[in-house]
């Protein structure tokens, strides 16, 4: 294995340009038409990391080589990538705002005759589209809701498709529901639910990819919710283009909390930040410019002063106009540079009557010339924002151009216009808001990372807890056990006449029946535990020493032995010892003296 061809953690800042990965990113795309190549490289960097750590390899051409051999660690990857976080009502606040302030406004704007079409976008196991079925169907009813809504459901992981597909649920998924809304839209079956047949009918599951597929079009409502977190900035622009073509006029946006569309006012206009809901905004058609027809007629000599002073006065505006401008006619020879221009690029009054083309500003620090041929052919303005311009070794500078072009009649421009516009602090401000932003939805991202892997551990917790209880119970089962069975054996060496003792590790006193005790007069409580060869009482213990010790050697009964000994009255007797091995898992660790009294002639 080629272990020195990356290191094993890229440092953060080089996450973006490191070729390693993005071989991997297209290898996937290649083979298995998952296209990671937009999501943001941070984030997407350090959940591949997860899985290679999981399946014990450290670099990216590795892992590569693990996936072309094993077809099956494409799932284990997926399934770390993706993160199919989501739960029915997610963000409960912000489905009580829809249902309250968006649903009567929504159904109001919808054409009673017509379809009502939704699109739950990124919808993983399905349980977003089959909230706003519900949400649906308690405005409309579920009757009118079975016949006008129909739910879009896409997403690109096959597997959670299909648990959607199913509409099978645990009771533990359910958990957000009230009693009343499960009961009304799920069947019990066994430990599962399912839900109703009849609004299941009309959510649609497919697999889309919302960076690549065409969009679903004529949409009453969008709903992709903490999908756009983990693309780009660039994809997100594009995802959004395709959203905004989606959804109707004044039709709605429903985004999860940790995305925004500050940067899209013009298109979406907010209806309520806190809960992430936008409404697309109705278009309005320009109007044509038209120019303002002039009388002609005889000329005085004083229209001619006025005319000279008027273009005198414009000549001045235009030489002390804040933003550098350069003026070319319709041959592309410059005829106008006012002082901002001259002061920024360095250009003199000796630069005028020259052909643009033989300026270096024509085409640095952007190619201007072939953007002036697109204006003046389509005959409109163009626009280049934010272009960078090196002023210095570590300076750069953002100017926004603008190449407006010139005409009085005719299709033929007369002339352009080129503005340059300096947007440096602003473009600055911006980028330094993206990178925040980007860090915050790369924090915010981490912590719904962690409060998952919290709940797993959680969950195993709770399972480890519940085996706990289980091995207690069966503790508790065989104590009890345990239990009656030692009480069934000292209830029959209780009932056996002769005396019996049994002897455990180290000869002490583990059991000392009734026998015993009417035999010698010591009671359980004062030898259980003591060295049995220790005790002061009327059996000459030293005499049966050697009987013992043959029976520990041996494992085979030995005896009976004839011990002369004195009862508990103090009278004289006769006692039979007989030695047996205590028998435990196939070792005799100890033994069991019956003592029976024979009374003397």
């Amino acid at each position: 294995m080629n272990e020195t061809s990356e290191p094993r953690s890229p440092r953060p800042g080089h996450i973006e340009n490191d070729p390693a990965l993005e071989d991997l990113l297209a290898f996937i795309r290649d083979s298995r038409g998952f296209d990671f190549t937009g999501y943001k490289r941070t984030s997407l960097a350090r959940r591949i990391r997860k899985r290679m750590d999981e399946a014990g390899i450290t670099g990216y051409v590795d892992y590569r080589d693990r996936l072309e051999s094993n077809s099956e660690e494409f799932g284990h990857l997926f399934n770390t990538i993706l993160i199919n976080v989501t739960s029915f009502f997610r963000d409960a606040e912000a489905w009580s705002y829809l249902r309250g302030e968006i649903m009567p406004e929504l159904l109001a704007n919808c054409d009673p005759a017509e379809e009502i079409r939704v699109w739950s976008a990124g919808c993983a196991s399905g349980e977003e589209a089959y909230s706003l079925a519900i949400v649906f169907a308690e405005a409309l009813g579920i009757k009118e809701c079975a016949e006008r809504v129909k739910i879009y459901s896409t997403d690109v992981d096959e597997d959670a498709l299909q648990h959607g597909r199913s509409g099978i649920y645990s009771g533990r998924a359910l958990e957000s529901l009230t009693d009343e809304l499960r009961d009304r839209y799920f069947e019990r079956h066994g430990s599962q639910y399912v839900f109703r047949p009849d609004l299941r009918r009309r959510v649609i599951f497919g697999r889309h990819d919302i960076t690549r597929d065409a969009p679903i079009s004529r949409l009453d409502l969008l709903a992709c919710r903490n999908a756009l977190m983990y693309l780009n900035a660039e994809t997100q622009s594009q995802v959004i283009d395709r959203f905004h073509f989606a959804v109707r006029e004044k039709a709605y946006l429903f985004l999860g909390k940790a995305e925004m569309l500050l940067s899209d006012s013009e298109r979406f206009e907010m209806v309520s930040m806190r809960h992430r809901i936008f409404r697309r905004r109705a278009g309005m058609s320009a109007k044509r410019y038209q120019q303002p027809q002039v009388k002609t007629g005889v000329i005085s000599g004083n229209d001619i002063r006025d005319v000279a002073r008027r273009r005198h006065l414009r000549d001045l505006a235009l030489e002390a106009a804040p933003n550098p401008m350069v003026g070319l006619d319709s041959d592309g020879t410059v005829v106008l540079i006012n002082a901002q221009m001259r002061a920024m690029f360095g250009l003199t009054a000796r630069d005028q009557g020259r052909p643009f083309s033989d300026l270096e500003i024509s085409y640095r620090p952007t190619e201007l010339r072939s953007l002036i041929e697109q204006a003046n052919a389509e005959h409109r303005q163009v626009r280049v924002g934010a272009v960078e311009r090196l002023t210095g070794k570590d300076e750069v500078q953002y100017l926004d151009i603008l190449i407006q072009p010139l005409w009085e009649s005719g299709a033929a421009p007369d002339g352009v216009m080129v503005v340059f516009t300096d947007v440096t602090t602003a473009t600055r401000l911006q980028l330094e808001l993206k990178r925040n932003q980007e860090e915050l939805d790369t924090a915010y991202e981490e912590l719904q990372s962690t409060n998952e892997e919290l709940e797993t551990t959680n969950e195993e917790l709770q399972s480890g807890n519940e085996e706990l209880e289980t091995m207690n119970e069966e503790m508790r089962v065989r104590t009890s056990e345990l239990g009656e069975a030692r009480g069934f054996l000292e209830g029959v060496l209780s009932s056996i006449a002769a005396g019996i003792v049994v002897l455990g590790s180290g000869l002490a006193v583990r059991s000392w029946n009734r026998g015993a005790q009417e035999l010698w007069g010591l009671r359980p409580d004062e030898v259980r535990g003591e060295a049995f060869f220790n005790l002061d009482f009327g059996l000459p213990t030293g005499q049966i020493h050697q009987t013992v010790q043959e029976c520990l050697v041996s494992g085979k009964q030995v005896g009976p032995v004839r011990v002369n000994a004195v009862n508990r009255i103090g009278r004289a007797i006769t006692c039979l010892v007989t030695c047996s091995p205590l028998d435990q898992a196939g070792d005799a660790d100890g033994v069991v003296l019956m003592m029976e009294e024979m009374s003397r002639p």
